[in-house]
């Protein structure tokens, strides 16, 4: 590890600090301001779509309504992008004549990026025609990443809002968080930072593959296409995927340091920035910084350790006559080394994004623990757009709760009890996540149709098999390579899984909301546990890390670790 390399961590992190307050204040002005900010600007906008939509912004939804809205906009998503795929040989903008997708991957797909999860099972510059990036990927990852938004802010209301005589119930309107997300925060971001990167070198065209010669004499094709609109909002959302099948180690998506540390500063700006605005409507800001410091705990002590682990170089290669002074290079870019690979391998898998510029089933068997454990603990450090802080919320939550049952009382957040039904609802959502992840491995290891598609052995082909599993739960998008997931088996499973991961787990979140927001708040007495000071977050911290490994140690211990200690010996599968 060197000193340059550090600093680059310690400026990422300073700068998502620093923007955290600004944009947090923003993003409650938008949802919860009386007045949203710029209205010369995008007030025009917001009511030309509330009146093409049919939508009456002054009427609000109970936790069931809003859940309707919810599912059956994403239903009808999936829909139109599955008929895109399988029609795409006759639509337009299509230059290299790509044939209709099949029927498992068209599910995979759309399932993929309906729920913020953008999994390619593809390479997408050899596979998915203009319109089809544009029409039906690119409109997803503007949309899924407003609805996660939407979702975050029902359960903030669901949390803070304090019920008036009769009872609230209402937890606001899906249709005006969603247009609202798009319209005053995705769009204008991604526009701006979309003719940013083409400064920098990023492609953005609607030509036809281009044939050049080689400095060795051969021939090339360089594939073109609409690339920088899609990446801006590809880490804005943390959407994760990618214009090509190598992602943001493309030079056409990432071409620059300066590129990449954008990206990685996009895909942690909106997660870090809903803490605060969930201070602010809690009215207790401390409070939203404390769930930041729990965030920020967690990704320092990923990065570190995948930092450590790459630094030191593949443990295999110990002793042979093999330079490692400059660490594990392999899977990365020159132009990024091991510390900006390692850091954003770590701020991908944290925040649910999927995205990557290096290849994580190079890493060592450590610094690829990293990231799977990062997705294996739910997505809440910093995690996906709205995404990471309902889920973290969760987790608060059951904090409390067991906070409570140490002082032998009702627990209480917020003001408000939590009682059974939350409860009940809370363990629903962080046992759905471990079924799905751990019964479909399960399946895959044992099935002839599912270790086939390996091209390893051994625990780190379990590692493959865990890591794609809780990618598409996690709604990460992120593969661990080595495994041929374009299959009929692959496809439908991993369809399943992004599909469970998303809804089973939002169903719960906004039942919860619903719970939350009728109840009336107390005073606060002198057994109520603070949450706003650091026990709170050393407790909050220990509750992720101690269900995380509850659930998970065992298979991981199976994976990497083993893995680690074979390597260590000179030894492979």
């Amino acid at each position: 590890m060197t000193t340059i390399g550090w600093i680059q961590i310690l400026i990422f992190a300073l700068v998502v600090l620093a923007i955290t307050r600004p944009l947090g204040g923003y993003l409650f002005r938008v949802f919860e301001g009386d007045k949203q900010p710029l209205p010369r600007i995008f007030g025009p906008f917001e009511r030309i779509t509330y009146r093409l939509c049919g939508v009456d912004p002054s009427k609000e939804q109970t936790w069931t309504g809003y859940s309707l809205a919810l599912l059956l906009f994403s239903a009808i998503g999936l829909l139109v992008t599955y008929l895109i795929q399988r029609l795409q040989h006759l639509l337009p903008l299509n230059p290299q004549g790509f044939a209709a997708v099949g029927p498992d991957l068209a599910f995979n797909t759309a399932a993929s990026f309906t729920t913020n999860t953008n999994w390619q099972s593809y390479s997408g510059e050899s596979t998915m025609s203009y319109l089809t990036q544009m029409l039906g990927l690119a409109w997803h990852n503007f949309t899924s990443a407003a609805a996660g938004i939407g979702v975050a802010l029902a359960i903030a209301r669901g949390l803070t809002r304090r019920a008036g005589p009769e009872g609230a119930k209402t937890l606001g309107n899906f249709w005006v968080d969603l247009i609202r997300s798009i319209l005053y925060v995705l769009l204008p971001v991604s526009i701006v930072g979309a003719l940013f990167v083409v400064s920098q070198g990023v492609i953005q065209n609607l030509s036809a593959y281009t044939e050049v010669k080689t400095l060795e004499g051969a021939k090339q094709i360089l594939a073109m296409g609409p690339v920088a609109s899609q990446e801006l909002i590809k880490e804005l959302g943390t959407n994760g995927g990618g214009f090509f099948n190598a992602n943001s180690a493309h030079p056409f998506e990432n071409p620059t340091p300066l590129t990449n540390f954008l990206e990685m500063l996009l895909i942690f700006a909106i997660p870090a920035a809903l803490t605060y605005s969930y201070g602010r409507m809690a009215k207790d800001a401390r409070h939203g910084w404390a769930i930041f410091a729990a965030m920020a705990i967690l990704f320092f002590a990923g990065v570190t350790t995948a930092y450590w682990a790459e630094a030191k170089g593949n443990p295999a290669l110990a002793g042979m006559a093999i330079d490692q002074s400059a660490g594990n290079m392999e899977g990365k870019e020159v132009r990024f080394g091991v510390p900006a690979s390692t850091l954003f391998a770590t701020v991908t898998t944290n925040a649910s994004c999927g995205a990557v510029n290096a290849m994580h089933d190079s890493f060592t068997p450590l610094g690829g623990l990293v990231p799977l454990v990062n997705i294996q603990l739910g997505e809440v450090i910093f995690g996906g757009v709205g995404a990471g802080l309902y889920g973290m919320l969760i987790f608060v939550v059951l904090a409390v709760f067991i906070a409570g049952l140490m002082v032998g009382r009702t627990p209480e957040y917020l003001g408000k009890k939590i009682e059974a039904r939350e409860m009940k609802l809370a363990m629903l959502y962080i046992l759905v996540f471990p079924l799905i992840i751990l019964g479909f491995s399960a399946w895959a290891t044992v099935a002839p149709y599912g270790v086939s598609s390996l091209n390893n052995a051994g625990p780190h082909g379990l590692t493959e098999i865990l890591y794609a599993y809780t990618s598409g739960t996690g709604n990460n998008g992120s593969a661990f390579a080595g495994l041929n997931a374009n299959t009929p088996f692959w496809n439908v499973t991993l369809g399943l899984a992004m599909l469970g991961g998303r809804f089973l787990m939002i169903i719960p979140v906004l039942a919860i909301a619903g719970s939350m927001v009728g109840k009336k708040a107390v005073s606060p007495g002198p057994g109520t546990f603070p949450t706003n000071g650091p026990l709170f977050t050393g407790l909050l911290v220990s509750v992720v890390l101690i269900v995380g490994a509850l659930t998970f140690f065992p298979a991981v211990s199976l994976g990497p670790i083993v893995e680690h200690f074979l390597a260590l010996r000179g030894r492979t599968f």
